[in-house]
């Protein structure tokens, strides 16, 4: 899946953003899938990875019923190529399963066999969009210790904010991470959508010395998600001129002409450096 080593640069790397929220509920799954069918719009191939391996719901969000998912793979039955579904765009989905309590926590040992699986896949992609669980659980940490570029989900209503910032707060006193991009979603507005960033950029910028976070853009509440929800499709897709649609879009372009970080020459290199791999 990766393009190259130690030596990319921002026109030849793979694009990994994590997509998490403190709390469940405010429509991380449906971003997700949205950003991805906009950056394909936009002539990337993309790669969502459902990281929430025990509640799995992006497939239930656009009406796909894959036969096999990442349990398959972990448990040797199948090769990673073999699990991977076909989306709307020309998105390509990695499926996770519901119900399945052991795949909450992976051990050492599954998560290297993981990185190995994920470096063979045959395809390139130049975006990878992990879809984490919501929480600050371990598998929601190391997920988004897997990606170069983090994003966080908020919405209106204050616990998101808190929830939000406690996940935000793990990650750079736990782990060092420093640069979060913040959304907000289901916003009544622009402006409602920039007080909440405020809110939380300053109670971050007072507590959490050297973080930066940086706001990339709202979508808007829309009657038109919803709808889409039910017919199990992507907003942007059923009603690509909905105001959630053109939302979407502006992200999406703003985010893929913004400066990757380049910390980390491969997925597969982070991995390891990670879990304390020697390379």
């Amino acid at each position: 899946m990766v393009k190259s080593g130690g030596n990319s640069t921002a026109e030849d790397m793979v694009r990994v953003f994590s997509v998490s929220s403190g709390k469940g509920g405010v429509g991380k799954s449906n971003v997700v899938i949205n950003l991805a069918i906009a950056m394909s719009k936009l002539g990337k191939r993309v790669l969502i990875l459902d990281a929430d391996l025990g509640l799995a719901n992006v497939d239930v969000l656009l009406g796909l019923s894959p036969q096999y998912n990442i349990s398959h793979v972990l448990r040797g039955q199948k090769k990673i190529s073999d699990i991977l579904v076909q989306g709307p765009a020309g998105i390509t989905i990695m499926p996770a399963s519901s119900g399945v309590q052991e795949l909450t926590h992976l051990s050492v040992e599954q998560k290297i066999m993981f990185l190995d699986l994920l470096e063979s896949l045959p395809v390139s992609f130049d975006v990878f969009l992990i879809d984490t669980g919501a929480g600050i659980s371990d598998m929601v940490l190391y997920f988004n210790l897997m990606a170069q570029e983090k994003i966080i989900v908020l919405t209106p209503e204050p616990t998101s904010l808190t929830d939000g910032y406690a996940l935000i707060k793990v990650l750079f006193q736990r782990h060092g991470e420093r640069y979060f991009r913040i959304l907000v979603n289901n916003a009544e507005g622009e402006n409602q959508a920039k007080s909440i960033y405020k809110q939380i950029s300053k109670v971050a910028d007072h507590f959490l010395d050297g973080i930066s976070l940086d706001y990339i853009g709202s979508v808007p509440k829309d009657p038109h998600i919803p709808k889409a929800i039910m017919h199990q499709k992507a907003v942007i897709e059923l009603f690509p001129k909905a105001p959630s649609s053109q939302a979407f879009m502006q992200i999406a372009k703003r985010l893929l002409s913004s400066s990757p970080q380049l910390d980390h020459g491969s997925v597969k290199l982070f991995w390891k450096k990670l879990l304390g791999v020697s390379v």
